[in-house]
């Protein structure tokens, strides 16, 4: 906990590893932001689990998956009956067989999970997803089949065609 000074000269604590989210009240630990950071840049994690923690209104780190890890392992890993976002590296290869990678950002939000949870985590995703800088995809998802690995790659491979259409446009 630090102390600052407000206009007044009154001491006002806060703590220095959380980022307000204005528009829910919500706060990001710079762990989540750190995290992020060693899987874009470095590729330290295939994916990150993160979740609400409602009663210090925190984003909070709640699972890395090792390189290693699949896209079923992260799928495993969301909760059938709570909300949770997540963060996927997918490594996919192009039409013209180019290897390439894309950051997806997942909003998982089961039909199962209650109202109240919903409302929270779609409340603050737009500004969580802002403090990932670096996010290249979006996935909105309450049921399994709807973050299936086929939608995921299929997702992928359209928005790598759409990059290299617009590219090819410029070009001329």
């Amino acid at each position: 906990l630090s102390v600052s000074r407000s206009p007044r000269g009154c001491l006002i604590p806060y703590r220095q590893h959380t980022v307000a989210n204005s528009a829910s009240g919500m706060a990001v630990s710079d762990e989540c932001k750190l995290k992020f950071l060693e899987l874009k840049a470095k590729r330290s994690f295939r994916f990150i689990v993160f979740r609400i923690e409602e009663k210090i209104q925190r984003v909070m780190v709640e699972k890395l998956g090792q390189p290693e890890q699949s896209y079923d392992d992260l799928a495993a890993s969301l909760p059938p009956d709570d909300c949770r976002y997540a963060v996927f590296d997918l490594d996919f290869i192009t039409d013209e067989n180019c290897q390439k990678s894309k950051i997806f950002f997942i909003s998982w939000s089961p039909d199962t999970s209650r109202v109240r949870n919903k409302m929270l985590y779609a409340s603050s995703k737009d500004r969580f997803k802002r403090e990932l800088d670096g996010i290249q995809a979006d996935l909105q998802a309450t049921d399994p089949s709807e973050m299936s690995f086929d939608i995921i790659k299929g997702r992928a491979l359209r928005e790598q065609s759409r990059a290299c259409h617009q590219i090819h446009l410029q070009n001329k």
